[in-house]
């Protein structure tokens, strides 16, 4: 396997005479990425006619309280490699290069800035909207951002009442998708690299050979 040079951070781009776009944002640790990460993008774009779906890795994310997390450079290679070969995905080094927490807020404003012609909208599957209360400023990124989730195994699917209870007529921002989710989580691959497990068809192909080339996930 040929070695692996770090990737250059790249967003979507157009040409000045391209008409605006509508951008899907997938911000998460991808600690690694995986099919679910995938297929999530996937079915946000198929139901919501996105146009491009951005990767954002995110540098230290908030949410992981002490748990050590992958390096960000191996983070963000693996991602890239997840998603390539596909012109629906791009990548964004947004969130590494900014310092700090990862804000999905901080992170919204400065695409917003960047494209501003686009529409932008934020996937997240249902376990993230069930702890929506513990984002940062999660009202405000509402206002900001239209949201795209989709369902998410051993979580309940939203309940359309009690968004409206909690958002009130903004609810009408968040869009519901229906289907099927993929059973997978990067904590459970993490779990099956260290025990020595096979992880083959859980993550792509060129993913699991780079676990393997740099032994991330191994115990000790």
């Amino acid at each position: 396997m040929a070695p692996r040079s770090a990737p250059e951070s790249r967003a979507v781009r157009q040409s000045p005479d391209e008409p605006g776009v509508r951008i899907g944002i997938l911000g998460g640790t991808f600690d690694p990425p995986h099919l679910g990460h995938l297929w999530l993008a996937t079915a946000a774009a198929d139901a919501m006619g996105l146009d491009r779906v951005l990767f954002m890795p995110a540098a230290q994310p908030p949410h992981k309280g002490g748990r050590l997390v992958t390096r960000a450079a191996d983070r963000m290679l693996l991602t890239r490699l997840a998603i390539q070969g596909d012109s629906l995905f791009a990548l964004s080094g947004l969130e590494m290069e900014r310092p700090g927490p990862s804000y999905t807020l901080d992170s919204v404003l400065e695409l917003k800035r960047l494209h501003p012609d686009d529409e932008l909208m934020l996937v997240m599957a249902a376990d993230s909207l069930a702890q929506i209360d513990t984002w940062h400023e999660p009202d405000r990124l509402l206002d900001e951002i239209e949201w795209i989730v989709g369902p998410r195994p051993g979580t309940d699917a939203p309940d359309p009442e009690r968004l409206r209870d909690r958002f009130g007529d903004r609810s009408t921002r968040i869009h519901l998708l229906e289907g099927p989710a993929l059973a997978i989580s990067s904590s459970d691959i993490r779990r099956r690299v260290a025990a020595g497990h096979a992880v083959r068809y859980l993550v792509p192909r060129d993913v699991e050979e780079l676990i393997i080339e740099r032994g991330l996930y191994r115990r000790g």
